[in-house]
């Protein structure tokens, strides 16, 4: 159930300064447009400005510069965007924790679950696995043997946590997502592939979350390693040996070969290729459906790929793609020609 606030108190748990009445209930938070009298919405970029006008919200969230674009009680804060989700959390705090053991879960006897974690119905916990004091694991989540989960981290239903892999605390795992399985390792022999044992594991620190159907394979000997802060989205492939830099950001479907090391304050877009065995440094962000063949070695922005055109115009560019190298042959002979010809 949604909580009911008033501007005073909003201010009194995230800070930032409060204009105009602060006593009126609020019931939630909205957009500028479908907002009513009894909820709070925010303005984060400057071209909705003028749904400040017309908005029916009882408050709304601003940043300094539009402190006095409004006559509605508003809060004014340096990041009206952060301030937002957090103002949403608040109006929709998580359901407490239940702990204790479903009796229908299944936990090994040598599995160390603190009282204070939560263990739904169909969860499997397997032998040396450790759950931390606050941790929900949800229905039908398998933990393999050693696993450790850390102090308040959730584990929504059907999370697959192979043999050995570390979640740090407060990690969110969404459903479907599937932790430590092998990585895609094979040697070559006489036509026919041998399979390398993948012995490490995942490593994954805290404060991190995992979107639903993500999977990240453990190391081949080494362990895959997700840094704290850093945050997954949906269906996202991290393979073996890969290292995630804290605080970095990955947006759904992109896919990240083995031995890749992305630094840190990184901002992934969907769709990305990584090859495999290449270094990202610090602060690099990457457009989406972009192709990185190469290690980047300095901060920046980084875009690949043709934006979509009418199919009949893609036909004939794709016609001089196929003829680029004859072309360039063509244009470095005529140069040297007219070389020749300024030297007689």
């Amino acid at each position: 159930m949604a909580a009911t606030l008033t501007l005073r108190q909003i201010v009194e748990r995230l800070g930032g300064e409060a204009v105009g009445e602060v006593g009126a209930p609020l019931t939630g938070v909205a957009t500028l447009d479908s907002a009513g009298p009894g909820e709070i919405a925010f303005l984060a970029n400057p071209k909705y400005r003028s749904k400040l006008a017309t908005t029916r919200a009882g408050a709304v969230i601003v940043g300094p510069g539009d402190r006095d674009a409004a006559a509605l009680p508003r809060i004014v804060s340096d990041n009206p965007y952060a301030y937002y989700a957090r103002t949403v959390a608040l109006f929709h705090p998580p359901e407490p924790v239940r702990p204790g053991i479903h009796p229908f879960a299944q936990v090994d006897a040598q599995a160390n679950v603190d009282a204070g974690a939560q263990v739904d119905a169909f969860a499997v916990v397997g032998p040396g696995s450790s759950i931390g004091p606050g941790a929900r694991i949800g229905s039908h989540c398998v933990l393999g043997r050693g696993v450790s989960v850390g102090a308040g981290a959730t584990l929504h239903p059907r999370v697959t946590v192979y043999d050995g892999c570390t979640l740090g605390a407060r990690v969110i795992v969404h459903s479907g997502a599937v932790i430590g399985a092998d990585g895609f390792g094979m040697a070559r022999d006489a036509g026919a592939w041998v399979k390398i044992p993948q012995v490490g594991a995942v490593s994954i620190g805290d404060d991190v979350e995992i979107g639903a159907n993500t999977t990240i394979d453990r190391g081949a000997l080494d362990d895959t390693v997700i840094e704290e802060g850093a945050k997954l989205d949906n269906l996202i492939q991290v393979a073996h040996n890969c290292v995630i830099g804290a605080h970095t950001v990955i947006a759904g479907c992109t896919g990240i070969s083995g031995s890749v090391t992305v630094g840190r304050h990184c901002m992934i877009g969907g769709g990305v290729g990584l090859v495999g065995h290449i270094s990202i440094c610090d602060h690099v962000t990457i457009s989406g459906f972009t192709l990185i063949t190469k290690s980047i070695t300095e901060p920046g922005t980084y875009t690949s790929g043709l934006p979509f055109m009418p199919h009949a115009e893609w036909l004939r560019n794709a016609v001089h793609l196929r003829r680029l190298d004859e072309l360039a042959r063509a244009v470095r002979a005529t140069a040297g020609d007219e070389r020749e010809r300024n030297d007689d």
